[in-house]
Parts: structure tokens; C-alpha cells; sequence
């Protein structure tokens, strides 16, 4: 299963968001954002690693998806309250493109298509990692020969 990039929106509509994109770097190690944190930004990685992690208390975050080039770091930014759910820290050097997430939201509801190819393209984003975590859950948690191969 690939993972929907920037790629999986038309030519036009990701020319548009590109306009508004600026390029950044993150060192490794470099928190990007927090749990709780406004989510006021969004990236999409052009190289490095970026894992998504979440709180644990007593315990160090735990890491629950590796980003690499042209995926999607974060989309909390869509949804109000626009509050991170999950924390982003840079794995290696990461090059990314940044953009204001209330500028993304202010085009979209000036351009109706527009919103709906960042919208769909986002539900894919967040489609993919949801089957990745569950795919991650039954390998860690499924009794082996439990013949789960799909659920609704």
C-alpha cells in the first residue's frame, strides 16, 4: 500500500498550494510540534525522516508512523479546533515545504474545488495511516492464525 502524497492532488491544485509554500529545515532531533499545540502549520517533506508520535506518561513518546518524501506532516490543521493530536520530531536532517494552514483554509472557502481535492486528499492521508495502524496493531496484538484479513 503507498502512501498518498501531494502527488494524489490534480496538478492545479497542488500548483495552487505551492504558491504559498515556503522551505524550511528541521535538524534532527528537532521537535516540529507537540500534542495540544495550535496547529497553525502544516509540511510536506521533501527529504528526511519525520516519525509522528504520541504522549505516554512516565514514558518517552511513542512513535506510531515514519514520514518520508512528499508525505503530509500533519493534518490536525483542517479540523477545528486546529490542535495538534500528535507530536512530530525530526528523525534526520528534514527539508520540507511549510505552509500557513489558516492561509490554505481562507483559499478554500474562496474556491469550492479547491477544498474539495485538499479535503479528499487529506481523508486519503488519514485513511492510509489508519489502516497502517491497524495493520501495526493485529502484527503486535492478533493471535498469529487468527485469519483477520479485513474488518468494517
Amino acid at each position: 500500500m503507498t502512501s498518498p502524497t501531494m502527488r494524489s492532488l490534480g496538478p492545479e491544485h497542488r500548483d495552487r498550494l505551492m504558491h504559498f509554500a515556503t522551505e524550511v529545515s528541521f535538524p534532527e532531533g528537532t521537535r516540529i510540534f507537540e500534542e495540544g499545540q495550535s496547529a497553525d502549520h502544516f509540511w510536506i517533506v521533501r527529504t528526511g525522516t519525520v516519525t509522528l508520535d504520541f504522549c505516554v506518561p512516565g514514558r518517552p513518546p511513542a512513535v506510531i508512523e515514519s514520514l518520508g518524501h512528499g508525505e503530509l506532516i500533519g493534518w490536525s490543521w483542517l479540523f477545528s479546533p486546529y490542535v495538534w493530536q500528535l507530536g512530530a520530531e525530526a528523525m534526520t536532517l528534514v527539508r520540507a515545504y511549510e505552509l500557513d494552514a489558516a492561509q490554505v483554509r481562507q483559499e478554500c472557502q474562496a474556491d469550492p474545488e479547491l477544498a474539495t481535492a485538499v479535503a479528499l486528499w487529506v481523508a486519503r492521508v488519514v485513511a492510509h495511516r489508519l489502516q497502517s495502524t491497524r495493520a501495526r496493531l493485529l502484527d503486535l496484538y492478533a493471535p498469529h492464525g487468527s485469519g483477520l484479513t479485513n474488518s468494517t
